[in-house]
């Protein structure tokens, strides 16, 4: 009898030991640090230099323009679960105050990524992702390191791109093609090397006076490219270039925007795919 209570015992303490070890270790397995992102330009970056440290959760669909998102009630309880809040702080995102202050979580942290100019240029990229690394770090200080060699390596694949699509773009010479763009575009089409003789907003900008002001300096200046942006109203320059007899094309600003597009690189080949095209038209 004092055996058998003994080993009941023993049985007991080696459960709990157990127990204790492996809820230990499924407490580590599932400590990622819970990000919340406004659009997916920041969402890629955060699970490129995160890996498997970060658990994100982006608000914003790609294709869609960030001046135009309604608020539903699941992204406010996105950032009421959230640990970090990451947003660009554009004029087009005033809904975050009211989202912020909705979810009403005192231990949400909320970091602005303010870089200047198209985030789908290599530096801008570069910029962005010095940024995001360190809102990182700053809210997770323990995996500082693994963040950093991330980003390093993230960086090297930025600036491989960068060699090999200013080299396909060198080669096709866009210095003497005039083209007009969609402005949120600007920053992309200057960095491939067209001149950029106007450029237009959204749809609803266009009356009938600005639309044949666009297509008379088109007209003056020779322009056979006309450039729309997909978040911003992918029909916006149709007129123009139907008036113009030229081509147009429709590019993204955000990953995910069109088919497999998830990542910078892929968005960005799509872009270029689309301009070489159209050129060789």
């Amino acid at each position: 009898m004092q055996k058998s209570n003994i080993l009941v015992i023993a049985t007991l303490a080696l459960g709990l030991v157990s127990g204790l070890i492996l809820g230990g270790c499924a407490s580590e397995e599932t400590a990622e640090l819970n990000v919340v992102t406004s659009t997916s330009l920041i969402a890629q970056i955060v699970e490129r230099v995160g890996g498997d440290m970060v658990d994100v959760v982006n608000i914003i669909p790609p294709a869609q323009c960030p001046g135009h998102f309604d608020v539903k009630p699941g992204d406010i309880q996105k950032l009421a679960d959230a640990e970090l809040f990451l947003f660009h702080g554009w004029q087009g995102e005033k809904f975050t105050d009211e989202l912020i202050a909705s979810a009403n979580n005192p231990d949400l942290t909320v970091s602005v990524i303010a870089t200047q100019g198209n985030w789908m240029t290599p530096l801008v990229q570069q910029e962005a992702v010095d940024m995001i690394v360190d809102a990182l770090s700053k809210e997770d200080a323990e995996n500082s390191a693994a963040y950093q060699k991330l980003a390093k390596e993230y960086k090297n694949i930025i600036a491989a791109k960068q060699a090999e699509v200013e080299a396909r773009l060198a080669e096709a010479d866009f210095t003497g093609i005039n083209v007009m763009c969609n402005d949120q575009q600007t920053g992309f089409v200057q960095w491939t090397g067209f001149n950029i003789v106007a450029i237009y907003g959204r749809p609803d900008s266009l009356t009938p006076q600005v639309v044949k002001d666009l297509v008379d300096k088109g007209r003056e200046e020779n322009v056979t490219l006309i450039i729309d942006n997909l978040q911003s109203g992918a029909d916006a320059g149709k007129a123009i270039a139907e008036e113009l007899g030229c081509h147009r094309i429709i590019l993204s600003n955000f990953p995910g925007g069109f088919d497999n597009t998830g990542t910078w690189e892929k968005a960005i080949d799509y872009n270029v795919e689309l301009i070489l095209k159209a050129i060789s038209q």
